[in-house]
């Protein structure tokens, strides 16, 4: 007998915005009764990781509340509890988010009427697939995405084919050794590159060790 997950709820604040999140209590709780998620390689160890908002993701919400984003197709990548997406969606931008997790779509509904925010577009993609009808997008959003060594060359090659020719990439890496290699490999996607510390994150309960990745082709503002 399977027990039922326990939930957290909480606000997160940007400013005088506020995102209301139902997550995941802790990254301990699992249910996959039907073997949805075993079958598409998720185990049981990584399948509540989805579910709790990471410190990369706070970083990436922060910074993206102050990006440029009107008028732009925006895509998160390996979105979880999409907060980013979340937030985007509150101000009416033209958002689409996506995960690989089978979980995913149902807690980013919850979480768009926590918000009363309009439908978010939502698709599980695998990056690995060369068939996606998602289109192409003019900024592609993530955090925390390069946790395997073979996912550096599926991520950017998946971010080449929803890419606009002028398109930016914006991802947050928390430091897991793979920035280097996927920079290399964006460049040959005709990206130009650029990292930063993130600044005023008083807002995580630990310092931030990772970067800020911001990656640009064609005609983008720097």
């Amino acid at each position: 007998m399977t027990s039922p997950l326990r939930l957290r709820y909480q606000t997160i604040e940007f400013g005088n915005v506020d995102i209301h999140v139902c997550t995941l209590r802790d990254n301990q709780q699992f249910d996959d009764p039907n073997d949805i998620a075993l079958k598409l390689g998720i185990s049981s160890a990584t399948w509540p990781l989805f579910g709790i908002i990471w410190p990369s993701s706070l970083v990436l919400a922060h910074h993206i509340v102050n990006h440029h984003t009107e008028g732009r197709r925006v895509l998160e990548i390996g979105c979880g509890m999409a907060l980013s997406s979340l937030l985007l969606n509150q101000r009416n931008d033209d958002i689409t988010a996506t995960d690989y997790h089978p979980e995913v779509g149902v807690f980013l509904e919850r979480n768009t009427q926590l918000n009363h925010g309009k439908a978010i577009g939502y698709q599980r993609v695998d990056w690995a697939d060369k068939t996606s009808d998602l289109g192409l997008f003019d900024i592609i959003i993530g955090s925390d995405v390069l946790y395997e060594d073979e996912h550096v060359n599926l991520l950017a090659d998946f971010i080449d084919r929803h890419s606009n020719p002028n398109s930016e990439v914006i991802l947050v890496d928390p430091g897991r050794g793979r920035k280097n290699k996927f920079c290399r490999r964006m460049e040959t996607h005709g990206y130009s590159f650029s990292q930063e510390k993130p600044e005023h994150t008083d807002y995580l309960e630990k310092p931030f060790k990772g970067h800020i990745l911001r990656f640009w082709r064609g005609d983008v503002s720097c």
